[in-house]
């Protein structure tokens, strides 16, 4: 099979085309400084994979949809998905959505999960492609458009900008990282760790989760609420109020804060080992 990944000099692109070609498949990329164009890989290619910045993937997306037959297979590597998914759908191609739940800079695929949009397809062809991924390790969750970005509002939305409130509050506090090291416990030095690896990367990037997801303003907003609650019960020293809050979240939370506790008591106990 011919892949031809668009924004293949990228590293999730190189990363995807690692993958293919161990898998035995003949891949072309094309970039902003390739001599082949997006249009004469969407032609050549048996597969056409788009990994491009989440607010072009759509614009990019219907250049090359015209040009693709029923006979090719149009995949994106977007962590939204409503928006680019109907842009595929626009094509004559088979149409699956990608997602992979980490960054280019993993060592491999193995222990990571792939969300799958298997928007219009065969089944063979969806567990071709699959079997591909699953044979690096990886494990893959099969989603909707609508239930991806309801759902990443939170794993990525949500958490994201948690973690950037965390290095806003204590930039207006004016305490830095190096302030709190002394007394850092090791889980304020995972949080702290969080914290920086966000800030290492691109604003562009985090910009786009959050501001072209339309799931994400009602999660910030609940945010804002719960916080706002939060600041009166605490505000007000109101005991009963805190511990009501407290158990409304064990129970919603159910048996996975006894897993989370041995997972979380495993990282400690190897960021103090290290």
């Amino acid at each position: 099979m011919k892949v031809g990944i668009i924004g293949g000099t990228g590293k999730m692109g190189r990363l995807f085309s690692g993958v293919f070609e161990r898998a035995g498949h003949e891949v072309h990329v094309c970039g902003r400084t390739t001599f082949l164009s997006c249009v004469d890989l969407a032609e050549a290619s048996d597969l056409v994979m788009v990994s491009v910045p989440i607010r072009d993937t759509v614009d990019v997306i219907r250049r090359i949809a015209p040009l693709l037959t029923p006979d090719q297979i149009l995949c994106d590597l977007t962590s939204l998905k409503t928006g680019p998914v109907a842009a595929m759908l626009e094509s004559a191609a088979s149409v699956i959505g990608f997602h992979p739940m980490f960054g280019p800079g993993v060592p491999s695929l193995n222990g990571q999960i792939i969300i799958v949009i298997p928007a219009r397809c065969s089944r063979e062809t969806l567990r071709a492609l699959c079997s591909i991924f699953e044979r690096e390790g990886a494990s893959v969750t099969f989603s909707t458009p609508e239930e991806h970005d309801r759902i990443m509002a939170l794993v990525q939305g949500l958490t994201h900008s948690v973690t950037l409130m965390v290095a806003e509050t204590m930039r207006r506090v004016g305490v830095t990282p190096e302030d709190s090291a002394p007394f850092m416990s090791p889980v304020y030095q995972i949080e702290m760790g969080l914290v920086g690896r966000l800030l290492s990367q691109s604003p562009e990037l985090y910009g786009d989760m959050l501001m072209l997801n339309p799931n994400v303003t009602p999660v910030l907003a609940a945010c804002k609420e719960a916080l706002e609650d939060l600041l009166r019960i605490v505000t007000a020293g109101d005991k009963e109020a805190f511990s009501d809050l407290f158990e409304k979240n064990v129970t919603h939370f159910g048996s996975y804060c006894d897993r989370a506790t041995a997972e979380t008591d495993y990282l400690i106990q190897a960021m103090v080992n290290r």
